[in-house]
């Protein structure tokens, strides 16, 4: 999967802006808030619903715009395709060769891509809504159904909470019933990417930090033990029935799936209390690695890898052996950072070099760091 052409228009800072990526590696340099994370996050808005820093559509359009304009041509499989989302405050308009996307199921896996930024590392600290917002996102880009079914369970949820806030519950135990059978779904997919996201976390922490440390990631549903759809329903509704009373009381559903976390674990310790900057640094990246390695299992095709920041994320040694690892696949690569840094990619063959500052890219041309 590579990105042929992009276009970026009156998006963020960006005025405008037209890139003919190279196919390999893209290094986006400047001075920060210039714009560079912009343009990654326009690239992965052409395969995803939704953007990796905001869910407000007004901050996307620039100041003083009525909408944003996003163009690329990818190459899939062979055959390319030409995508177009239009941006404005009210909404926005996907198209692929000229017609509208009315599913999300007719844009998915258009453009795969997987961002690594330093939110990403921050999730380790965080509370457990960022996790979990990184874990419905990242099952999602494999799993078109999880998108369907997240949405029916936040619906029922919501109307759920309605009953519990009202002096008539009427209806409660029929919607808690639809609660646990949606939830149950939920909680079958996610235990399901987890568990093949698990699987290839080791090796890939194992070849960016260079160490001899165990990693693991847990999805452990609170008060749900089983992994069969059924069992897990029939655990839920146990487990609603045993909060309904704190339910009531306070006029929301205080357990499920909507309340769950992740477990980041290196050598059997939490990796939040006891890991090293370095280390949760390594793991979250080893994590994205794994997200990528899965999608070309599904696909047929690597996505596109999004590196954010990089000057700032990772030391020289995990920089080198992560380009090691990157060299050696058929990856395209958007790498932003703060300066033009040889030491970065002094690996790579050949490397797409772009300065932007202000909003306004200049393309620098193919530069080898051999």
């Amino acid at each position: 999967m590579v990105l042929r052409f992009l276009t970026i228009s009156d998006f963020r800072n960006i005025c405008s802006v037209q890139i003919k990526p190279g196919v390999k590696f893209n290094l986006l340099y400047g001075l920060n808030g210039q714009g560079k994370t912009n343009v990654l996050e326009a690239i992965h808005l052409l395969g995803s619903p939704r953007s990796f820093r905001t869910s407000r559509l007004p901050e996307l359009v620039k100041h003083g715009e009525r909408q944003a304009q996003i163009l690329g041509t990818v190459e899939s499989g062979g055959i390319e395709s030409r995508l177009r989302l239009l941006i404005e405050t009210a909404g926005r308009k996907m198209e692929i060769d000229g017609k509208t996307v009315h599913k999300a199921s007719e844009l998915h896996g258009k453009l795969n891509s997987v961002v690594f930024s330093p939110d990403d590392t921050g999730m380790v600290k965080m509370g457990p809504e960022s996790r979990r917002r990184y874990l419905d996102r990242a099952v999602y880009m494999g799993d078109i159904n999880y998108l369907n079914c997240w949405h029916s369970y936040q619906r029922i949820l919501k109307q759920r909470n309605h009953l519990l806030k009202s002096t008539d519950r009427t209806g409660l135990d029929i919607w808690t019933e639809k609660l646990s059978e949606t939830g149950a779904e939920v909680i079958e997919r996610r235990l399901r990417f987890i568990a093949v996201l698990d699987n290839k976390l080791q090796k890939y922490y194992a070849t960016i930090s260079g160490g001899n440390e165990t990693s693991r990631i847990s999805y452990q549903p609170d008060g749900v033990q089983a992994i069969k759809r059924d069992e897990i329903r029939e655990e839920l509704l146990e487990l609603f029935k045993h909060h309904q009373r704190a339910d009531e009381r306070y006029g929301t559903t205080t357990a499920g799936p909507h309340r769950d976390d992740l477990s980041f674990i290196l050598d059997a310790r939490p990796l939040k209390a006891f890991g090293s900057q370095g280390q949760q640094k390594s793991f979250i990246l080893a994590l994205k690695m794994a997200e990528m390695d899965n999608l070309h299992e599904i696909f047929g095709e690597a996505p596109l890898l999004l590196l954010d920041d990089m000057s700032s994320e990772l030391d020289a040694h995990r920089n080198s052996n992560l380009m090691e690892f990157l060299i050696a696949r058929e990856i395209q690569v958007f790498i932003t950072t703060t300066e033009r840094s040889p030491a970065l990619l002094n690996a790579a063959p050949q490397c797409a070099v772009c300065h932007i500052e202000g909003g306004n890219l200049t393309f620098e041309g193919s530069k080898s760091y051999e």
